[in-house]
């Protein structure tokens, strides 16, 4: 099933690569306030669309100027300017950026970077003692910029007087399907595997729904920007549309910075989304609990937050309904990083509940065998140096398997109903999606965590329990509040279904740096 929803701009653009993208901000925003963060504690300092052209050029200029055009990039740090202009600086000189996850060990890193052949590292402080292995364990990578500084040090370049350095027009003439960055996903199981996408693949997502008319001005920029997700969604999305992206410097500052920056979207995960929720839940007790809901929201909020995007794992429908009373649309969206990310999105207008969105313009998804499978020009181009891999997840002329099982609806709308590679398949033959048995587990206020699966023929829940819900509730047998609320789930599922071993796990479950629950522990 395919559609296409974009606007004539979006159609022109789609054609065009990611340098195109940042001239067509510049001529079209100019100086308009691309990028707001802070500096120290107080004062905040804010980047034109103009300021972003010009030192994505310096940064090409510079990668000329070295010899290191056309090579493997690593950058690691949090959210910032910098990284931003290292990301785009290098991918519209025909570059290679290889973003490095701030969570990962520094072996981990170290690994990584020798398997990208990464030659440069742009690095921030606070990843210093990274630099320290990758100095010593990274034999190719031959030059070292730190971010955020405005002068050299012994060991490092500063990239912003770099940037000052060589500024000046790039005429570099962009291969839009050539590979332009390695994404290395993080997965639940196995070795990370480096995603290559083009120009035609990243600016492609970036245009496939039209979102020019929803009013969009100020964005908080909060998840990890080496991810897709984050990157296309919230960065590319805003130079595209002229937003203001502002930088969240803390997961722990959130309430702060909103206050400070008062942004209209977010885009945020569905764990912060539900911290978020409990959080504005808890400010209605006392004696603030007969305060209108949108009034604890727009001052718990920022007083401008209208609209919450989700992405990156399962989100609750019932919180759609739950935000709404609170003021604030809650749209859920679905994709992978090997496809830029996006293959279906709700957003205004284009909304159904317990939905994962109406598949994106110019893309067709198709189930085989239950499995969800996607086509478009957002499609990656394969698995680095991993033919075997690519060959697997790659088909019949390019057809991505996502690994989920969903179907798709009259409307054109997808949803998802579990993971192929988690299918519970019982002694009389049944397959089960052990996400439909954990979401019905997990709506019970005393589980904080569950999984699901099969121990010796038997389906097992394996369950943390909500501790904070069971002081609040002075709930002194845990385990029989948890048993019971089992007993509840097992009412809505048929016989071949029904949960019969329980564990209580006295700890949270592992989870990998996307926040990701492991589930090879289990593999039994």
């Amino acid at each position: 099933m395919k559609t296409d929803n974009r606007s004539a701009i979006d159609m022109r653009m789609r054609e065009k690569d990611l340098k195109a993208l940042v001239d067509y901000a510049a001529e079209t925003y100019g100086e308009h306030s691309a990028y707001r963060y802070k500096v120290g504690k107080k004062d905040i300092e804010s980047k034109s669309f103009n300021d972003l052209k010009k030192d994505t050029e310096a940064f090409g200029n510079m990668l000329e100027g070295m010899g290191r055009a056309g090579q493997h990039i690593a950058v690691q740090g949090p959210t910032g300017y910098e990284w931003v202009v290292t990301y785009l600086g290098t991918v519209n000189s025909n570059s290679v950026i290889v973003p490095m996850n701030n969570m990962s060990t520094a072996d981990d890193i170290c690994e990584l970077i020798n398997r990208a052949h990464c030659t440069v590292y742009v690095y921030d402080h606070t990843c210093e003692s990274v630099a320290e292995q990758v100095r010593a364990q990274c034999p190719a990578v031959e030059v070292f910029l730190l971010m955020r500084s405005d002068s050299d040090t012994d060991k490092a370049l500063s990239l912003r007087k770099q940037l000052d350095a060589n500024q000046g027009p790039n005429d570099t003439v962009i291969d839009r399907e050539k590979m332009c960055t390695i994404l290395y996903t993080s997965g639940t199981t196995g070795k990370p595997k480096g995603v290559m996408l083009c120009h035609r693949n990243l600016i492609d997502n970036t245009t496939c729904v039209d979102i020019r008319s929803e009013g969009l001005k100020v964005v908080l920029s909060v998840l990890p920007v080496h991810h897709v997700y984050c990157f296309t969604c919230d960065i590319l999305l805003g130079i595209f549309y002229g937003l203001t992206i502002c930088v969240n410097d803390s997961i722990m500052r959130i309430s702060k910075n909103l206050a400070l920056f008062k942004p209209d979207t977010i885009l945020l995960v569905p764990m912060i989304i539900e911290a978020i929720y409990n959080k504005l839940e808890a400010a209605r007790t006392g004696p603030k609990k007969l305060l209108p809901k949108k009034l604890i929201a727009s001052a718990g909020l920022g007083g401008n937050l209208t609209t919450i995007y989700s992405g990156g794992a399962y989100l609750n429908p019932d919180l759609v309904d739950k935000f709404a009373d609170y003021g604030i649309d809650l749209y859920q969206g679905y994709g992978m990083t090997e496809c830029s990310p996006r293959i279906s999105n709700c957003y205004p207008g284009h909304s159904k509940k317990g939905s994962i969105g109406q598949i994106v313009g110019g893309c067709e998804v198709r189930i085989l065998d239950d499995e969800i499978q996607a086509k478009s020009d957002s499609v990656m181009l394969g698995y680095y140096e991993d033919p075997e891999n690519t060959a697997e997840t790659l088909i019949d002329g390019g057809w991505l398997r996502t690994g989920d099982l969903g179907y798709v609806d009259e409307d054109n709308f997808l949803f998802i109903t579990g993971r192929k590679k988690n299918l519970i398949i019982t002694g009389s033959g049944e397959n089960i999606s052990p996400e439909s048995i954990e979401n019905a587990i997990e709506s019970f206020d005393i589980v904080k965590e569950v999984v699901a699966y099969s121990k010796q023929g038997v389906i097992t829940a394996e369950i943390y329990p909500n501790l904070e819900y069971a002081e609040k509730k002075r709930i002194k047998d845990i385990p029989k509040a948890i048993r019971e609320a089992v007993d509840q789930a097992n009412q809505t599922f048929p016989l071949y279904m029904k949960v019969t071993g329980v564990v209580i796990r006295d700890e949270p479950f592992p989870r990998n740096t996307s926040g990701k629950i492991m589930r090879e522990y289990n593999e039994l």
